[in-house]
């Protein structure tokens, strides 16, 4: 009797030890692959990802973000550069700004300072101290001297609306009652199949200002 309990014991003891070391053996075995299919997983996720372009991004250009080749030469602080020019009504902001001192003598020479100053959410086409020097100076000084013909001049290079570079292109009425045609997209804008935008969406108190390499006549 005695006996017969004691062989039984240690065989249990055995099957035992033998039914855990298998169970921590497929655990074992269960654990490798998953690590190994979790690895696969992101080897498989990093591979589709897009890979970042080197390739440069298009110009962008944005409402209120000045554009073109003569920004450069825009003052970087002061009352003339971008920042300054917004704070002021456009005519004065015009004053301050040195590639439009032209501009800024013609204004005055036809009292339109006030008029521009306190005129509301206009777009204004400016020409260039170089747009005015292409007139022959006998012309100029004679456009100059005639105020009824200077101020049509002037206000032809007026649209009474904001225009953003979105809705720059097309046909629009300008203050001389007469319309001028702005072709081309950001930011290579022609007005009147002559003038070049040079420097495009100057932000003034109270106008959008694109300024141009030509001064624009009226057909009138």
């Amino acid at each position: 009797m005695n006996t017969t309990v004691l062989v039984r014991k240690p065989f249990a003891a055995v099957l035992a030890v033998g039914l855990l070391a298998a169970a921590l053996s497929a655990c074992s075995s269960s654990g490798g692959g998953s690590a190994k299919s979790s690895d696969t997983a992101k080897s498989t996720t990093a591979a589709a990802a897009p890979q970042p372009s080197s390739a440069p991004a298009a110009e962008q250009v944005t409402s209120g973000q000045p554009f073109g080749t003569a920004c450069a030469a825009v003052p970087k602080d002061g009352a003339g550069s971008f920042s300054g020019m917004a704070k002021d009504p456009v005519a004065t902001a015009a004053s301050n700004n040195p590639l439009l001192s032209t501009l800024v003598t013609a204004v005055k020479q036809a009292g339109l300072v006030d008029t521009l100053n306190s005129a509301k959410n206009i777009t204004v086409f400016a020409p260039t101290n170089d747009a005015f020097a292409k007139l022959p100076k006998k012309d100029l000084d004679a456009v100059l001297a005639d105020k009824d013909k200077l101020t049509k001049i002037l206000t032809y290079h007026v649209v009474p609306q904001r225009l953003a570079p979105a809705a720059l292109a097309g046909g629009h009425k300008t203050l001389a009652a007469d319309d001028l045609t702005v072709t081309g997209a950001a930011p290579d804008f022609t007005v009147n199949s002559a003038a070049k935008v040079l420097c495009g969406d100057v932000q003034t108190a109270n106008a959008t200002v694109y300024i141009v390499d030509t001064v624009l006549m009226p057909a009138s």
